[in-house]
């Protein structure tokens, strides 16, 4: 009974349905679906924008709201990719390969119902393994030392931009220009002021609410603004929502195998939501009888990815609340909503916030089940909104990142920094760089800079120090195997099919 921590399990229940947390669980989740349905916005940028909001609420409905808005948008992403054959977030850019084509053939109701059915067990599987392995992970990680922390971040930064889409020079490019965004403001151990270039508000540093919103925010407005709209809703009523019994024999097995890939993959730093699905696509496609089906409106096409979706995105949140390492941008952004309520994310999460660790993960069932009644029954609701123009809904976006940027300090530098993020992520996103390990840069550049010095204080400014422990050594030999892998051509071919 211990191994399976049910009273643990138990004290986090009795969190969750709280009146106020059951109610931004719910609030969390609805507005990720709507943001996952309604394609320019996405659960980076939304959950950037609600940063300044969380100022006001207490931690565990805050942290439980973000995470809903995370894995909210990975169910409301499908219904965009099956109906428009635009998704709604990165994650859902499979789905559109088969979904698409079955809302052709008239068969949208099937493949929303197996989007939502995977996606449920896919969650529910993936906050089991939260329970039973985070917990065992904090414990280890409390043995780790100051070179062994270090190494873990260099072997995340690393993972960030050899996982990140596009090219391997310009996402290790992201992640110097992350590292020297994190060294401006005051020298904690010397008290030397870095390049603030006389600006007295980057005394304490760049706000990352700044940054975040910036890249993820405005320049998510920018970027869409540009992008000319033609939406093709296929059908905008849904008849015969029930799969047959032949889709689900098809798609069982996809669903299982797509969990299992998702939650695995998930856990790496840098993988992201886009990675899980598009494994599982492959796995799929490799192992079906008849791959010509595939594009066509295989159901497995759909109800793979969907689950590794989700699964994905559930277990990113192991390495954070374990370790306090983000294993992708929306990651980062959680530590930064912690940070804000003087939370320090890591293996002491458990024994010190047990009603914030336990809570997260029960509402993850909660608010899985509560998706599987949004988005059913109420699919009606989300086909109109795709109708909603895009140029009605910038200008209410903008207003509230302005809004809220200025909230945090009551600072117009603030704004203007937004501003200027966002002008930084346009230019970035038109030179095709993604920002995600930026973000991730920006986030341990500090936390490696800070265990660097104390490994150097500890050896007397011997570097051996970090070969010298076996799980600092682990870790950056497996960060340079890693390096090499993507480096060598074999890797770069992997990495090009992915980006096709």
């Amino acid at each position: 009974m211990d191994f399976l921590n049910l009273h643990n399990l138990w004290f986090g229940f009795g969190v969750a349905v709280s009146p106020i947390n059951l109610l931004y669980c719910f609030f969390g989740v609805f507005l990720g679906t709507f943001i996952g349905v309604l394609p320019g916005i996405g659960p980076v940028a939304t959950i950037a924008m609600l940063l300044p909001a969380t100022f006001y609420l207490p931690a565990v409905p805050a942290l439980i709201m973000l995470a809903g808005i995370f894995y909210g948008a990975e169910y409301g992403g499908s219904t965009t990719s099956i109906l428009v054959n635009i998704p709604g977030e990165s994650g859902s850019v499979v789905t559109c390969l088969d979904g698409y084509a079955m809302a052709r053939q008239g068969r949208a109701g099937p493949a929303l119902a197996i989007s939502a059915i995977g996606s449920f067990f896919a969650g529910c599987v993936a906050t089991v393994i939260i329970a039973l392995f985070a917990p065992p992970l904090a414990a280890v990680a409390l043995n780790f030392r100051t070179p062994d922390y270090f190494s873990l971040m260099v072997f995340g930064l690393v993972s960030a931009g050899a996982l990140a889409q596009g090219s391997l020079v310009k996402a290790f490019a992201m992640v110097v220009i992350g590292l020297l965004l994190g060294l401006v403001g005051t020298d904690a151990s010397s008290g030397t002021v870095r390049f603030t270039f006389g600006i007295t508000q980057l005394y304490d540093g760049i706000s990352f609410v700044a940054v975040a919103m910036g890249l993820f925010g405005f320049s998510e407005i920018i970027f869409n603004l540009e992008v000319k709209e033609k939406r093709e809703v296929f059908t905008t009523r849904i008849q015969g929502l029930m799969p047959t019994w032949t889709d689900f024999k098809a798609s069982w097995k996809a669903i299982c195998r797509g969990t299992v890939l998702g939650s695995v993959i998930g856990i790496l730093p840098g993988a992201g939501a886009i990675i899980p699905p598009f494994a599982s696509y492959a796995l799929e496609k490799k192992l079906s009888s008849d791959p010509s089906r595939f594009g066509k409106g295989a159901i497995e096409g759909v109800a793979g990815p969907e689950s590794a979706n989700n699964a994905g995105a559930q277990t990113s949140f192991i390495p954070l609340l374990t370790m306090g390492i983000p294993s992708n941008s929306i990651m980062a952004l959680m530590i930064a909503a912690m940070m804000i309520h003087g939370i320090v994310p890591g293996p002491d999460m458990i024994t010190k916030q047990p009603a914030l660790f336990w809570g997260m993960i029960t509402s993850m069932w909660i608010g899985n089940l509560m998706l599987v009644i949004l988005n059913l029954p109420l699919i009606c609701i989300w086909v109109r909104l795709l109708t909603v123009p895009y140029r009605f809904l910038f200008p209410a976006i903008l207003m509230f990142c302005s809004i809220g940027a200025y909230s945090v300090n009551n600072s117009i530098m603030d704004v203007m920094f937004v501003s200027g993020f966002g002008l930084l992520g346009y230019i970035l996103r038109k030179l095709a760089c993604e920002p995600a390990p930026l973000i991730l840069g920006f986030i341990l550049g500090p936390m490696m800079e800070e265990n660097f010095r104390r490994a150097m204080l500890l050896s007397h400014g011997n570097p051996a120090i970090f070969l010298t422990q076996p799980v600092s050594l682990g870790l950056l030999v497996a960060a340079a195997l890693l390096l090499l892998i993507v480096v060598f051509p074999k890797g770069r071919r992997q990495r090009e099919i992915r980006e096709e």
